[in-house]
């Protein structure tokens, strides 16, 4: 089955609340009310009302199965519940004044939704950049428990093929701690997308056979790994062909599970990182979905200023995918 259709098929009808910030943009709306349609989630669309509904108008959606909820307008007594819990998650750096000043911007509106459980996930980044999603997010939402940040991994996808990459979109050098964490979490994403990890940690070394500080940090990382979570199979440090090519795995590292087999990979650095998905993308005819945020206590997903309708509509079906686990 094809992946979309696995996700939808596993979203379908569970009722996940996703809330999109940029509800006045078509692109949003237009995934929103085919969300709706398809009953894959229930989304709320945030902004001015009466914007919306120019806009809806004007490309002739009907959001008569979408919620809109207007910041500006927004229930006094609930706005006051919102303000008081913000002040309270913030333990004293934000005092209700500002809390109430945060709360007219719509992706801190949408991420106190999330943390207060009146939504299950949030959409943003169409027409903000990523540091308007992921600030409030890391404000507020905050990190799992295990996770000191978080991270941005790529699923590709080519017919049958599927591989998780990361971190390639958010942490510029990882240090050895920060690339077992975005090993763990990389697992986890794994699974959401029905991949079975078995995770790769990329290094020009394969099991000393290069001697350099940046080997040493990633066969450091791959033991705080394991010990993060022991039943994730992982090994490291490995080159590329040593971790995909079963042949080499075989060859270089006889007695590894995850050698020549992996299919979860990580790499040392955004850089090479981000480096190597386009590479597969480009070159390789991948289909690069993502970037999927990981560490977050509840799903929020960044899109890229270039999305489209379709892009939106398959980042709330990964969205609402998270907020099942």
């Amino acid at each position: 089955m094809e992946l979309f259709e696995q996700l939808s098929e596993t979203i379908k009808g569970q009722g996940k609340r996703i809330v999109f910030p940029e509800g006045d943009d078509p692109r949003i709306q237009g995934a929103a009310v085919r969300l709706a349609a398809e009953a894959l989630v229930e989304p709320i669309l945030l902004g001015n009302e009466a914007t919306i509904n120019e806009v809806a108008a004007a490309n002739d959606f009907d959001l008569q199965a979408v919620k809109v909820i207007d910041p500006e307008n927004y229930d006094p007594t609930g706005l006051q519940e919102m303000i008081d819990a913000l002040v309270k998650r913030r333990n004293g750096k934000t005092d209700a004044s500002t809390a109430e000043k945060w709360l007219k911007n719509v992706n801190y509106f949408g991420t106190m939704l999330v943390y207060m459980d009146l939504a299950d996930g949030m959409v943003s980044g169409a027409t903000h950049p990523t540091g308007d999603t992921v600030r409030p997010a890391l404000q507020i939402v905050k990190t799992k428990p295990g996770s000191s940040r978080i991270s941005g991994a790529f699923v590709m996808q080519r017919g049958d093929e599927r591989y998780v990459f990361a971190d390639c979109a958010i942490n510029i050098d990882l240090d050895a701690q920060t690339m077992a964490e975005v090993a763990v979490q990389s697992a986890e994403t794994a699974k959401v997308f029905g991949i079975d990890p078995k995770v790769a940690m990329l290094s020009f070394s394969t099991k000393g056979s290069a001697s350099a500080p940046q080997v040493d940090k990633v066969a450091e990382a791959t033991k705080l790994a394991h010990e993060l979570d022991p039943e994730l199979a992982i090994d490291g440090e490995l080159q590329f062909d040593a971790a995909f090519v079963e042949a080499v795995g075989a060859s270089k590292v006889p007695d590894s599970k995850v050698a020549g087999h992996a299919n979860v990979f990580v790499f040392p650095d955004l850089q090479s990182g981000n480096i190597g998905y386009k590479i597969a993308q480009r070159l390789g005819g991948f289909e690069a979905i993502g970037p999927v945020l990981q560490g977050l206590a509840k799903p929020i997903s960044d899109l890229s200023r270039g999305a489209n309708e379709e892009d939106v509509y398959k980042v709330a079906i990964i969205t609402a995918a998270q907020a099942l686990n």
